[in-house]
């Protein structure tokens, strides 16, 4: 199938056009990865019954050289043919072995002991050895960022409107921490995947005939794939590792998307703090010449649109009826996806922000719009300090006043008769501040600084 034939804009916009995604995810997430690990189960599971001398270690041997040389495709043809897929895939190994070594392909084992096992695993190793790096890089980038500018002064925006003085680092900070985290978070959920190995209907039924041991045998055969059992199962493993793990994934997405939209808001031509830098031959628009749109930014907040409902579908896959139905054996297919989207929009955003220009001129001008009334914060709190009974609601009307008079808020402030005795108790540096509000950005930069060693430290960022 030519890749444009493809169905699904996963793969022919965003993952068989870029060789570095490809080669990212395919190990873990395509249809190939799902049937090896499939095929890593059956030859754990052979090798354990060797162990216990149920098989010899030829037929084990002999079962494990098998399965490297199954594929997909066969495993899909033979499934058309007898319409179960773990047993295609059990059909497709014990085509290539000897008659002594048939009896203990997938021996003792249900489907679902090879599903949930090679689920979970593919899901974790997706997670640890694809997914994290990629916002691990994400996380290096923003720290980057609120170093560079953690003493750039920034007006601070609550509700859309200007608030008080920050820094543009302190912004980027915020982001630094949340999202470190939800990569904390991911790594546990990714590590605390489980596997089973106990049967069809999780009590070890079939196993516990020729093993003294079951419990044993499986935590044996999962120890060889690198995962442990869940502490009960029934057919299936409990849906709750993976719901986590899926939650986690969609949170951090969360936190991407608030990071794109911000950095979009901020490129607004009224604000034009940030730019996203354009390629030379890049076109913005296919019929104004001069535009350039925040297109990574907004492709990073639109792909979190189309993924974050999805954890109603894993939410609802934790409900299976009684040992196990059908009804998630389609929807949990899906779940990958998940993973290979925030992969996409985790690599697309370290790309956007790697490139981020930062337009100073502009940050001064928007705090230099608000300079005239930022002062009213610290203005009525030092009043406060200073005895003053009704602090507020006197600056309050001192703000009202310099809007009516077109005045700055500090000048109303400094000639008006009521403040003189609160004034003549304040500071030196503190007289300084109100009528210098650039000054006012709190333990912006510090607390930047902290942000950003902490999460270094954290997450061991280098």
């Amino acid at each position: 199938m030519d890749t444009f034939d493809a169905i699904s804009p996963i793969d022919y916009r965003y993952y068989e056009g870029d060789k570095e995604t490809f080669e990212k995810l395919q190990p873990y997430l395509s249809e190939t990865a799902a049937i090896r690990y499939q095929l890593a189960v059956e030859v754990a599971l052979v090798k354990s019954l060797a162990e216990r001398k149920i098989c010899d270690k030829k037929a084990a041997a002999e079962i494990e050289a098998a399965a490297k040389k199954v594929t997909a495709a066969e495993v899909y043809e033979e499934e058309k043919k007898i319409k179960h897929n773990i047993r295609a895939l059990v059909n497709c190994i014990r085509n290539k072995v000897s008659t002594e070594a048939k009896p203990y392909v997938h021996f003792t084992a249900t489907s679902n002991d090879i599903i949930s096992t090679a689920e979970g695993l593919r899901l974790k190793d997706a997670t640890i050895n694809a997914l994290l790096p990629q916002l691990l890089q994400l996380e290096k980038t923003l720290i980057g960022i609120a170093r560079r500018e953690k003493n750039t002064l920034q007006i601070g925006r609550t509700h859309g409107q200007h608030a008080e003085p920050i820094t543009f680092g302190f912004t980027i900070a915020s982001y630094v921490s949340r999202l470190g985290g939800r990569i904390s978070t991911i790594a546990t959920a990714a590590n605390n995947m489980k596997g089973k190995f106990a049967g069809a209907v999780g009590a070890y039924n079939a196993s516990s005939l020729l093993l003294k041991d079951p419990e044993e045998f499986e935590i044996a055969v999962l120890k060889k794939l690198g995962l442990q059992p869940s502490t009960h199962s029934t057919q299936i493993v409990e849906p709750e590792f993976a719901a986590d793990l899926m939650h986690s994934v969609i949170s951090a997405f969360g936190v991407m998307a608030n990071i794109a939209d911000d950095m979009r808001h901020l490129q607004r031509t009224e604000i034009g703090e940030v730019a996203e830098q354009f390629g030379a031959e890049q076109v913005g628009s296919s019929t104004m010449p001069h535009k350039r749109n925040p297109i990574n930014f907004e492709n990073v907040k639109s792909l979190w649109k189309e993924f974050v409902p999805r954890m109603t579908t894993v939410y609802a896959d934790q409900i299976s009826e009684h040992q196990r139905d059908l009804t998630n054996s389609a929807s949990s297919r899906f779940m990958p996806e998940i993973i290979a989207a925030a992969f996409i929009a985790a690599k697309r955003l370290t790309a956007a922000m790697e490139k981020l220009v930062v337009v100073k001129e502009n940050l001064n001008k928007n705090f230099n719009a608000s300079k005239g009334m930022i002062a009213a914060e610290p203005a009525y709190i030092l009043l406060a300090a200073a005895g003053h009974p009704d602090a507020h609601e006197y600056v309050r009307k001192l703000t009202l006043i310099a809007q009516q008079q077109r005045k700055s808020f500090q000048e109303v402030l400094m000639n008006d008769a009521v403040a003189q005795p609160y004034l003549k108790k304040m500071t030196k540096s503190q007289l300084q501040l109100l009528q210098n509000p650039e000054r006012y950005t709190g333990i912006a930069a510090v607390k930047t600084e902290k942000v950003c060693r902490q999460w270094e430290k954290e997450l061991r960022i280098r």
